[in-house]
């Protein structure tokens, strides 16, 4: 079958690596997509700004485009992709319509991110103090985001737990969705030893609540107990976008400093003797602890922290959610390099079993050539998709269409 092998990426931003994992993991889609030789479009609603990665610089069109406006409609008839892939599912809400009714043989791929709906009820859950439990997933944002799943033909997972609540308390269907984590082309030749690095680090952007909240943690109970017992070590807060309320908490005498934006996270990292990720809520894998073990960096983090992203294999640091436990981690591998190193070497064998793109692109490249060879057979197994692009439920569309003919009137 011939194919004309172009995707366009409709993105909720523009992409920015070193603001987000998000970002890092948009671009390493590209990558792959490019590898395969697809001509790419990047497009978004959204402005740019002076974080946005150059996409020109891997030869990716860039295309603005608007919310509520047919002149969507027009551009991507005539760009006619093969396969549009969605940037978390307020962009398929959002254009995934628009992209059925125009081009209804492109392969709609979801880009999930991390599960929203299951980040946002265990935040609802620590901010009223009650244990987490399956109910609390009975929300409007959940909902919407499984019906956006069940519209598109695959829906990309970076998390095996979130594959399994999928298909255990939503009855997704496993030929709709496709675990592809934090794919790591290599390992560095050489990273700096115990002796080389000093101070402690944490990393995150600063509009996701779940860093907001660590930081916070941090300052407020870790750090008092940690500096007592690391007379030496100063805690060095990175990540974009960093409010007033971020910025206050900076206080050098304390040795807590709060010093925005990174200009290179992996070298921050590798910098210091540990990452701290006292996480309390949140989903997905996280970025910041797949770049401490490709810098060697063992680090301390929580259930929620590590969720997901090492199996059976050895942490490389420590996991906990007991804060006394948390510090004499810390202690523990900030002052003795036999742990240390066990911690980091643990890191590499994470990252060279689970994480590097050789073990995963083949195997995705496959399932998207089959289910382009056979999407009328894959919708015709999928009803409750079918269902969901009946006109008597989509309200986005009609929403949409509303405000656009609002707008003509303004």
């Amino acid at each position: 079958m011939n194919y004309n092998k172009t995707i366009l990426f409709i993105g909720l931003v523009w992409p920015e690596p070193t603001s987000s994992a998000a970002g890092t993991r948009i671009i390493q889609l590209m990558e792959l997509f490019l590898d395969w030789g697809y001509q790419i479009t990047f497009a978004s609603a959204a402005a740019k700004s002076p974080y946005s990665f150059n996409l020109k610089k891997l030869n990716v069109a860039e295309q603005e485009i608007e919310l509520n406006s047919s002149s969507f409609d027009e551009f991507i008839k005539q760009l006619q992709p093969q396969i549009v892939l969605f940037d978390r599912y307020i962009s398929e809400e959002q254009f995934g319509w628009r992209v059925a009714e125009n081009c209804p043989n492109a392969l709609r791929i979801l880009d999930t991110e991390d599960l929203h709906f299951l980040r946002l009820a265990r935040q609802e859950a620590f901010k009223k103090n009650i244990p987490f439990a399956d109910f609390d997933l009975q929300t409007d944002v959940a909902k919407r985001e499984v019906a956006s799943i069940y519209r598109c033909d695959v829906s990309l997972m970076i998390s095996e737990v979130e594959i399994a609540l999928l298909q255990e308390q939503f009855n997704i269907p496993k030929s709709l969705l496709c675990y592809l984590p934090f794919l790591i082309s290599e390992l560095p030749q050489k990273v700096k030893s115990f002796e080389e690095r000093t101070d402690l680090v944490f990393i995150g952007n600063f509009l996701h609540e779940p860093n907001w909240n660590a930081v916070k943690y941090l300052k407020q109970t870790l750090w008092p107990l940690l500096a007592k017992k690391l007379p030496q070590a100063q805690l060095k807060i990175y990540g974009a976008y960093p409010s007033q309320k971020v910025l206050q908490l900076h206080q050098p005498k304390d040795r807590f400093l709060v010093l925005g934006r990174a200009e290179n996270a992996l070298e921050v990292i590798e910098d210091a003797k540990i990452l701290l990720a006292p996480l309390r809520f949140g989903a997905g894998a996280k970025g910041k602890l797949i770049e401490a073990m490709i810098t060697g960096t063992p680090s301390v983090t929580t259930t929620i922290g590590a969720e997901s992203m090492h199996n059976n294999l050895p942490w490389n640091g420590v996991i906990t959610d007991n804060e006394q436990a948390f510090v004499n981690a810390t202690v523990e591998l900030y002052t003795n390099p036999t742990a240390w190193n066990t911690a980091q070497q643990n890191g590499f064998e994470i990252i060279q079993k689970r994480y590097l793109k050789t073990l995963f692109a083949n195997e995705f490249k496959i399932q998207i050539e089959t289910l382009l060879q056979h999407l009328t057979a894959h919708r015709k197994s999928n009803f409750i998709g079918t269902l969901l692009q009946h006109h008597s439920l989509k309200s986005t569309k009609y929403m949409s269409k509303w405000i656009e003919e609002k707008n003509k009137c303004n």
